[in-house]
C-alpha cells in the first residue's frame, strides 16, 4: 500500500476530491489515505491554515493529494503552496496540457508540458519598501547554477521518460544579464549532455506569441518560476482552461499533486465543479508511484468520458444535466 497524504481543500475542494479518491479507488491502485487540513477550513478549526499535524503526515507519506485552497489575505502565509514548496524543496512543478478531441478550442494539436523552477526567482518573497512614505519598493530575484542546474536536468529526464523529443528553455537573458543569463548558460551546459534531444531557445515574449501562433512547435518546456507561472496558464488556455489542468510539485523526497485552479466557493456545494484537472494530477500521481496500469486505465476513462461530452459538468456541455458526482460515477463504470 502506499501511504498519501489527504488533503481535500476549500470551497469545491471536498466534492471534486471525494469523486477523484472514489476514481482512483476504483482504478485498482493500493493507496492508504491519511486525511489531512489545511486552508481556510483549517484555520477556521485550528487557528492556522497549515497544521503540524498536516506538516508531519506529509514528512512521513512523503506524497500528497491536495484539493485547492483558499489563501488567508493580510495574514498567515503569503501562499500555503509557497510553503509547501519552500518546506519540502519541491523544485520542480510540472503542468502538462494536451488538446481534448471532445473540448472544442482553438487549436487541436496541442501538447506542451511546462516545467517551471518552483523554489527561486521573483517568488524568493525578498521584498521592502526602500523609502519611509512606502512609495518605492523593490523585489529581488534569486537564481541560483545549482537550482538550474536540477530544473533543467529535470525537463530532459522528463522528456526521455516520456518519449519526448524537444526542450525549449524560456528565458529573459537579453534583459537580466545577471539572474536569466546565469539561467540560461546553465541549461545551454545541461543541454550538452543530451545530444539526442533537440534544444532550443527563446525569449519569454516571443514565447508567447509563438506559443498561440503555433503551438505544435513545443514539446516540453522550462523555465524560471515567474514565467512558468504565466506559461503554465497560458497553455491551459489553449486546451480549455485550468479546469483540465493537471499539476505536480516534485523534489528529491516529497511529491505534491494537485489541482492547479482555485477553490471556487460561489459553486461550492452545488455539485457542478468539474473534477477533471485533480483526477488527472491523481493519474499523474500513480504513475509518480509507480501503480502504471491503474493510471493508464484511469487516465483512458476519464478521456473516455470527457471526448464523449455527455456525462461531465455543465462547463464542458452547456446542455448536461450531469453534475460531478455523476461524471465520476460514469468515469468508474468506463474503467468497467
Amino acid at each position: 500500500m502506499h501511504p498519501v497524504t489527504l488533503i481535500k481543500g476549500d470551497g469545491i475542494g471536498p466534492s471534486i476530491m471525494d469523486v477523484a479518491v472514489a476514481v482512483i479507488d476504483a482504478s485498482g491502485a493500493a493507496i492508504q489515505w491519511h486525511e489531512a487540513e489545511a486552508g481556510m477550513s483549517a484555520y477556521e478549526k485550528l487557528g492556522t491554515p497549515l497544521p503540524d499535524a498536516t506538516m508531519a503526515s506529509i514528512a512521513a507519506t512523503r506524497v500528497a493529494f491536495k484539493g485547492p485552497l483558499t489563501t488567508l489575505v493580510g495574514e498567515g502565509f503569503r501562499s500555503i503552496n509557497v510553503e509547501l514548496r519552500k518546506t519540502y524543496d519541491l523544485y520542480a512543478n510540472v503542468r502538462p496540457a494536451k488538446s481534448w478531441p471532445g473540448v472544442k478550442t482553438r487549436y487541436d494539436n496541442v501538447d506542451i508540458v511546462i516545467v517551471r523552477e518552483n523554489t527561486q526567482g521573483l517568488y524568493v518573497g525578498l521584498e521592502h519598501y526602500l523609502t519611509p512614505q512606502k512609495d518605492i519598493a523593490e523585489s529581488l530575484a534569486v537564481v541560483t547554477k545549482a537550482g538550474s542546474q536540477r530544473i533543467v536536468d529535470y525537463a530532459f529526464q522528463y522528456a526521455i521518460a516520456n518519449g519526448r523529443n524537444k526542450v525549449t528553455v524560456c528565458h529573459k537573458a537579453n534583459i537580466l544579464k545577471y539572474t536569466q543569463g546565469l539561467f540560461l548558460n546553465t541549461a545551454r551546459e545541461v543541454a550538452k549532455k543530451y545530444p539526442h534531444i533537440e534544444f532550443d531557445e527563446k525569449i519569454i515574449d516571443a514565447a508567447c506569441m509563438h506559443m498561440v501562433m503555433k503551438p505544435e512547435q513545443f514539446d516540453v518546456v522550462v523555465t524560471t518560476n515567474m514565467f512558468g507561472d504565466i506559461l503554465s496558464d497560458l497553455t491551459a488556455g489553449l486546451v480549455g482552461g485550468l479546469g483540465l489542468i493537471p499539476g505536480a510539485n516534485i523534489g528529491e523526497d516529497a511529491a505534491l499533486f494537485e489541482a492547479v485552479h482555485g477553490s471556487a466557493p460561489d459553486i461550492a456545494g452545488k455539485n457542478i465543479a468539474n473534477p477533471t484537472a485533480v483526477m488527472m494530477a491523481g493519474v499523474m500521481m500513480l504513475n509518480h508511484l509507480g501503480e502504471h496500469a491503474a493510471a493508464n486505465r484511469m487516465q483512458a476513462a476519464i478521456e473516455t468520458v470527457v471526448n464523449a461530452g455527455v456525462y461531465v459538468t455543465p462547463d464542458l456541455n452547456p446542455n448536461s444535466a450531469c453534475g460531478t458526482r455523476e461524471m465520476g460515477l460514469a468515469i468508474i463504470d468506463a474503467m468497467r
